[in-house]
C-alpha cells in the first residue's frame, strides 16, 4: 500500500482518534508554513491566526464527517463547512485597512480564506489536496510577489512630497489637476497650517513605461506656480526644494 492509499483510506471511514490527530497536525503544519511567510513579512493576520483558521475549519470538517457517520443520510457532511467559508470572510474583512485610495491586506485576507479551505480539505481527509494546495499558495505568496515587483511595478515610483503654499486652495486645485494630466495617483493628502500660509503633504505614484518624465513634469508645473512657497520630500528638510 502506498502512502497515498493510506492517507485516502480514512476518508470514507468515520475518523478515530489516531485519524483525527493526524489532520489536525497537517492542517497547523499548513497554517504554521503560510502563518509563517505572512509573519516575516509583517502582514496584520500572521502565525497564530493561520494556525487557527486552518485547526478550526479541520475541526469542522472533522465534525461534519462524524455526524455524518452517526446520523447518516439526515446530516450533511459539507453543510459545517460551508459556514466556514462564509465566516471566515468577515475575519479577513479585519485584516484590510484603507490608506488614502489605497487598499492593505487584500492578500493576507486572501491567504486566511485560502488557509480554511485547505483546513476543510485536511479535515475530509484530502491531504494530497492540501499539501498540493498549500505549495502553490505559497508559490503565489513568494516566487509571484517577487515576479510582481521585477516586471511589473518596476515601471512606477512613488514618493510622499511636502508643499509649502501661500494659497491652498489654488495648490489643491494644481497638484490634482498637474496629477490627472501625467497619470499620477494621489493619496494620503493631509493639510496643516503654518506662519507662512499652509503646508500640505501628500503622497504621489507615477506608473507607466514614461513614470519618470510625468513625474518631472508634475514638479516642475508644481514647483514653479505662483502659490507655491516650497515643494520638497518629505524624509528632507524645509530649504531642500525638489
Amino acid at each position: 500500500m502506498t502512502w497515498q492509499q493510506f492517507f485516502d483510506s480514512y476518508v470514507n471511514l468515520a475518523p478515530g482518534i489516531g485519524q483525527i490527530a493526524l489532520r489536525l497536525a497537517c492542517a497547523m503544519l499548513i497554517g504554521v508554513i503560510i502563518g509563517l511567510e505572512r509573519e516575516f513579512t509583517h502582514r496584520p493576520a500572521g502565525l497564530r491566526t493561520h494556525i487557527l483558521v486552518a485547526l478550526g475549519a479541520c475541526v469542522i470538517s472533522v465534525a461534519g464527517e462524524m455526524l455524518f457517520s452517526h446520523y447518516g443520510g439526515n446530516s450533511d457532511p459539507a453543510r459545517l463547512s460551508a459556514q466556514v467559508i462564509t465566516g471566515v470572510g468577515f475575519l479577513g474583512a479585519g485584516t484590510i485597512m484603507k490608506e488614502g485610495a489605497t487598499v492593505k491586506g487584500l492578500t493576507t485576507a486572501a491567504s486566511v480564506w485560502a488557509v480554511a479551505c485547505l483546513g476543510i480539505a485536511t479535515g475530509f481527509g484530502y491531504y494530497t489536496l492540501a499539501l498540493l494546495g498549500m505549495v502553490f499558495i505559497m508559490f503565489t505568496l513568494t516566487l509571484v510577489e517577487a515576479l510582481q515587483h521585477r516586471f511589473i511595478r518596476a515601471g512606477s515610483s512613488e514618493g510622499v512630497y511636502i508643499l509649502e503654499t501661500s494659497d491652498l486652495a489654488a495648490s489643491l486645485n494644481r497638484v490634482n489637476e498637474t496629477a490627472q494630466a501625467n497619470t499620477a495617483t494621489l493619496f494620503d493628502m493631509a493639510v496643516k497650517q503654518t506662519e507662512t500660509g499652509h503646508s500640505l503633504t501628500f503622497r504621489i505614484w507615477f506608473t507607466g513605461r514614461r513614470h519618470h518624465k510625468h513625474r518631472q513634469r508634475f514638479f516642475d508645473t508644481v514647483a514653479t506656480a505662483p502659490e507655491t512657497l516650497e515643494l520638497r520630500p518629505a524624509n528632507t528638510k524645509s530649504g531642500s526644494a525638489v
